[in-house]
């Protein structure tokens, strides 16, 4: 299989990595997305191999949990099955740690000095409930260092395109004021738009990581590029698909 898009990042350099668009929409990496289940285990397959020949892939069933799993070894990628978490981690060369996005931010992580690497999901949910962070302590236990670690957000839904509503809003503390900007009201109701990426972006540096930096792409707007969840909800699509974001240890 061929014509993935991969777009990688320099913070990352030396570690292989990629961050894969959906080519039109033809590259579709979720189980829980449209297409047969064999066809996207065979996909799935197919971008482990072009991130690392011959890497096999460990990516989690999400939940929008803050759950972390250590990988010593990869599993059947099949759709039922899988570990439960939002993110992984792993320093063990030969794996390929995977997760599969359509909005949330895809975070991928690594102290290349040390030989650890970690990918995260993050929507809001998993954000506040502490994925990041805990992505971050699995990495330390297996001998990271928090002061080198790297990190870069991958495509996300950005702020102008998340429109939200108060209940949404409550579910914040007052020290996530800077990441809500006024929208438009609809039929009375107060309305906002959340940049998730730069909450994400804050949740990492507040919890030591320097080395970071956000790819700045919208997974909403930029349709022939990447799916989104809330981009086919507005269009009253049945289904949507999934972009997936790697890494590996060579």
């Amino acid at each position: 299989m061929t014509g993935f898009q991969i777009e990688t990042h320099p913070v990352l350099a030396g570690v292989p990595h990629g961050f894969f668009g959906s080519a039109g929409g033809v590259h579709q990496f979720g189980f829980g997305g449209p297409g047969d289940g064999a066809d996207v285990q065979a996909l799935r397959a197919a971008a482990a191999d072009a991130i690392l020949a011959g890497g096999k892939l460990a990516a989690p069933h999400q939940v929008h949990s803050p759950d972390v799993v250590t990988v010593t070894d990869s599993w059947d990628d099949a759709a039922e099955g899988r570990p439960v978490a939002d993110a992984v981690v792993t320093a063990t060369p030969g794996v390929v740690l995977g997760i599969v996005t359509a909005d949330c931010g895809p975070i991928l992580f690594a102290d290349a000095a040390a030989g650890v690497i970690g990918a995260a999901h993050a929507g809001w949910r998993g954000a506040v409930d502490g994925v990041l962070e805990n992505t971050i302590a699995a990495m330390e236990a297996l001998g990271a260092r928090r002061g080198s670690i790297a990190a870069v957000l991958g495509p996300t839904i950005a702020q102008p395109s998340y429109e939200v509503d108060a209940p949404f809003r409550a579910r914040f503390g007052a020290d996530a004021e800077p990441f809500f900007s006024p929208a438009p009201e609809r039929e009375g109701t107060p309305r906002w738009h959340f940049d998730l990426p730069g909450f994400i972006m804050a949740r990492l540096g507040a919890a030591g990581l320097s080395k970071i930096a956000d790819m700045g792409r919208d997974t909403f707007s930029h349709v022939a590029r990447y799916h989104s969840h809330r981009r086919a909800s507005q269009a009253g699509e049945a289904n949507y698909g999934r972009q997936i974001s790697m890494i590996a240890l060579p």
